[in-house]
């Protein structure tokens, strides 16, 4: 059985006791906004494999010396370094759909390009690969009110 890591399933004691600290600290961590647990029915703090993780990370940042502010900084700056390589996974997978529908598409012979005219401002119907003809064999689509 798989477990989701950011489900929050544990308590603020047992997740004090997994990240070996007192819960009272872990409460000063949730009220400076460094390790925010989900909140259950009853608002009692649940915290995630994934939170325990975090404040793992705090503990060691803290012991080299690291202030809470920077900390706090610190771990904001990973939440967004994390949420951008989701969304860059996410874009490049809706990339890769795309590019494979485009790819399994035949190519549309007939399809028209427009170009501006060689002389007097007309718009002219082209196939793709075309250059546009001198006036006299262009068939022209619009030509602007003289």
């Amino acid at each position: 059985m798989i477990v989701d890591p950011y489900s929050p399933i544990f308590v603020i004691s047992v997740a004090a006791e997994l990240a070996e600290m007192h819960p009272q600290t872990l409460r000063q961590y949730d009220r400076l906004g460094i390790v925010k647990p989900r909140r259950a029915p009853g608002r009692s703090r649940r915290y995630s494999q994934h939170d325990v993780e975090m404040l793992r990370e705090v503990q060691r940042l803290s012991q080299e010396g690291v202030s809470l502010e920077g900390i706090r900084r610190i771990m904001e700056l990973q939440n967004q370094v994390e949420a951008l390589r989701s969304k860059v996974l996410e874009l490049t997978d809706a990339l890769e759909a795309v590019s494979a529908e485009m790819a399994s598409r035949p190519p549309r012979a007939n399809s028209r390009v427009f170009a501006g005219g060689l002389t007097g401002g007309d718009i002219v119907a082209l196939a793709r690969g075309q250059r546009p003809r001198p006036r006299s064999q262009a068939v022209v689509v619009w030509r602007p009110q003289r």
